[in-house]
């Protein structure tokens, strides 16, 4: 068990032989790790109060909100579009798992959380919460696949996982 922002660092490191925890295929990512073929595709969702009193639609939206904070796992790509869309490091509150950033937003302490809507609709189903709703797709926010993710120059394993 790994922070999302460790994985890729504890892979390359030999921690762990394989990465099966949601890393989406990106550039950057591709370049560090070997990637099996894509598990799954997700768009992005936000989880708000019931009613998006905000009205959150985007990664903007929260931006042009001068008092309103996002949270997002450390290192993920939630955090990362973010801070591109423009909302200052400040108002972006890194969490270091789901139930931390349902219990934040629950608490007030949090004006959105941000996941893939798989994760998000997971979180809301095991919250059974009335007062939350899902904000899905995000507009303006791109559709990731993932896969496992393997140490580069082990591509033996990563193909007889792709078997």
């Amino acid at each position: 068990i790994s922070e999302y922002g460790a994985m890729i660092p504890g892979l390359q490191a030999g921690r762990f032989d394989v990465v099966t925890a949601g890393l989406f295929m990106k550039p950057e990512r591709c370049a560090a790790v070997a990637y099996s073929e894509p598990v799954l595709c997700d768009a992005e969702a936000m989880l708000v109060q019931k009613g998006n009193p905000k009205g959150f639609k985007s990664y903007e939206d929260v931006a042009k909100d001068a008092t309103a904070t996002i949270g997002a796992p450390g290192g993920g790509t939630e955090e990362k579009l973010a801070l591109t869309a423009g909302v200052p490091r400040d108002r972006v509150i890194v969490v270091p798992d789901g139930q931390s950033g349902l219990k934040m937003l629950q608490d007030g302490r949090i004006d959105a959380y941000s996941l893939p809507v798989l994760s998000i609709n997971d979180l809301v189903k095991k919250a059974n919460d009335p007062n939350l709703e899902v904000v899905a797709p995000v507009v303006g926010a791109p559709v990731y696949c993932d896969g496992a993710a393997f140490k580069k120059g082990d591509e033996a394993l990563r193909d007889a996982y792709d078997v």
